[in-house]
């Protein structure tokens, strides 16, 4: 009998967990309701046959209990029961598989006004490209896969002069347009995840595999990877931003195309230089830095790193933490270069500078983060630190040694990497959790000046 009530208990338990746990989906922003109604009806029919199961054994358990007198009766089988078992499952089968059936054929059906948006996986981050004003996709290959043409756009393909390349993790969609996912990995399985919209599907390098939805709840959804691909898998981190249509529109005209990537290449320097006059004041006229002012050396520095910093201090991704003094002091000087292409001229310019000879200021020992480096912080930066642009890891070789371990203590604080808009700086601040104190990052910094 003590079974029996366990059992029962077992089955009031559970039933009862279903209906009042907090622990659910997230709240649905796309079309696919009916994810949720298959996952719902699924839950019914395997409920009903996880109670009716339970409770026929309870009933088995107290009706054929051992009673003084009562023999057992060996049936090896009964026709009748076993066939009402057999209908019963394959109509539970049926109801859960059927429906799916009927909503994958929608799945792999994106409808004809859906807009082609490309999203490029590789480890550990997300790179977008958008159709321009022509309204479709340059032809891409990985044979035109370069530094300054990641998504390996075909620069002969008029189509894809206008296409507006996106490489940064966060992307923008306009709510209630439907759109197509067209999935390119470079390198492992990845997956395309927004929880919110219900659907998702594998990354498959040599192929573009596809995913469509239509999101209809304006908001900022995470972007997740759902396949293992590597040791920073857990920090493959993403942003889906859904706009009303006047948002997104002014979204899209502040993005770059293919053209203009392009033409960046062919910088200004007089205009930098200009630019540059400023900095000069803290950073030296060499682009050499001055510690004391807690401005790092420029001149060797990672050139799409400085471009990256210099956009987020001006659109107050970082330098607006009450705790970062230096980064408040940097982010109205970065106000002062008005546009893309200001940005573009004086980092150009800064290359051009020799700089000086990084010092070595950071006292500690190496050999205690050599294991930790190699199977952490090198599978971005690069096991000689010089860093990996298939990945937008700088190179750390090139930064000074204490700027490093200032910025580690920053991302282990909490006061650099915790802004929306900073994924990689996210990133950053897991890994930084691997060095547990001061002696720790010392140790890492010490490290790093060895290579």
């Amino acid at each position: 009998m003590s079974i029996a009530i366990v059992l029962l208990v077992l089955v009031l338990g559970t039933v009862l967990f279903h209906f009042l746990s907090p622990w659910y989906f997230t709240p649905i922003a796309s079309n696919w309701s009916a994810m949720d109604d298959t996952v719902t009806l699924t839950f019914i029919v395997t409920g009903i046959g996880f109670v009716a199961v339970n409770v026929f054994i309870v009933y088995c358990v107290i009706k054929f209990r051992n009673k003084e007198g009562r023999r057992a009766k060996y049936e090896p089988e009964s026709v009748k029961l076993e066939s009402w078992l057999t209908g019963l499952t394959t109509v539970g089968i049926a109801a859960m598989l059927a429906p799916g059936l009927f909503i994958w054929a929608e799945v792999v059906t994106p409808p004809d006004d859906a807009m082609e948006i490309e999203v490029l996986a590789r480890q550990w981050n997300w790179s977008y490209r958008l159709p321009g004003a022509d309204g479709e996709l340059g032809a891409v290959d990985v044979s035109h896969t370069t530094a300054d043409n990641p998504l390996g756009i075909d620069p002969t393909d008029p189509f894809g002069r206008d296409d507006i390349i996106i490489y940064d993790p966060v992307l923008h969609l306009e709510v209630d347009q439907p759109v197509t996912f067209l999935l390119r990995s470079t390198d492992v399985l990845h997956n395309f995840t927004v929880p919110q919209f219900r659907v998702k599907m594998d990354f498959v390098p040599g192929q573009v595999s596809y995913i469509w939805a239509e999101p209809n709840k304006v908001g900022s959804y995470d972007l997740l990877c759902e396949e293992l691909c590597g040791v920073g898998h857990y920090a493959m981190r993403g942003r889906v931003v859904v706009d009303d249509a006047e948002t997104y529109a002014r979204w899209t005209a502040d993005q770059p195309t293919f053209a203009d990537t392009q033409s960046a290449l062919s910088t200004d320097l007089l205009a930098g230089q200009t630019g540059y006059a400023l900095c000069s004041s803290c950073h030296g006229a060499d682009g050499e830095g001055n510690a004391a002012m807690h401005a790092p050396r420029l001149a060797g520095m990672d050139s799409e790193y400085m471009k990256r910093q210099l956009r987020h201090f001006k659109r107050g991704v970082r330098g607006t933490h009450e705790d970062d003094v230096w980064g408040r002091t940097m982010a109205p000087m970065a106000m002062t270069l008005a546009d893309a292409s200001a940005i573009e001229n004086v980092v150009a310019y800064i290359n051009t500078l020799p700089g000086a000879e990084l010092a070595q200021t950071i006292a500690g020992d190496p050999g205690k983060s050599a294991a930790l480096y190699k199977s952490t912080c090198a599978q971005c930066h690069g096991d000689d630190g010089r860093g990996v642009w298939t990945v937008n890891a700088p190179a750390l070789t090139d930064l000074d040694d204490w700027y490093m371990a200032e910025q580690l203590h920053n991302f282990r604080a909490g006061i650099r990497g915790r802004h929306d808009d900073d994924l990689y700086g996210l990133q950053m601040g897991l890994l930084s959790n691997t060095l547990v104190d001061d002696e720790a990052v010392n140790n890492m910094v010490a490290y790093i000046n060895t290579l």
